[in-house]
């Protein structure tokens, strides 16, 4: 049996939810900590937009887990972010992180532009070399084929915050 999985709620059950419903709240719970996926491990579908969730995101290892959504979070380290989801979700064919700092985007910000997007895209697409669709696109074999061999030098590298010196 198959199903789908969309986590909108706290998985460790944080917060209370009866509580929330009690309440007439209209505010909308968000994740902060993915406890408690561990006892999905056939989970194959997962969305989790429009969390709290940042660089410490840590997943359990979800073998089966072959679409991951991480849309408008708060990540923005994309390298040990992809080294993580290359470890823990061996099946994964489908990702996407719009909305995040870690994927540049001109829609988002202006700084960046569509050769952002594409360096980024070859950087993912060499980390991650399973991958059917990323984002909002479907990988192409020339994409994958340019990943391979250049993707490893289209890492984003941010420059740290230099102190000028008198």
């Amino acid at each position: 049996m198959f199903c789908r999985f969309d986590v909108t709620l706290e998985i460790a059950m944080e917060i209370s939810w009866q509580h929330l419903l009690s309440s007439g709240s209209s505010v909308s719970p968000v994740m902060r900590s993915l406890e408690g996926l561990k006892t999905f491990s056939y989970l194959e579908e997962l969305i989790l937009d429009n969390n709290l969730l940042g660089n410490d995101l840590l997943l359990p290892r979800l073998p089966h887990l072959h679409t991951l959504t991480l849309n408008k979070n708060q990540i923005t380290e994309l390298e040990s972010l992809l080294d993580h989801l290359a470890e823990v979700v061996p099946s994964l064919q489908y990702l996407s992180l719009l909305g995040n700092v870690a994927c540049p985007n001109e829609l988002v910000c202006k700084e960046k532009d569509e050769d952002d997007y594409q360096r980024y895209r070859y950087f993912v697409l060499h980390k991650l070399k399973n991958l059917k669709f990323l984002d909002a696109r479907q990988v192409t074999r020339k994409e994958r084929e340019e990943a391979l061999v250049r993707g490893a030098f289209m890492k984003v590298v941010k420059p740290k915050d230099a102190k000028v010196g008198k």
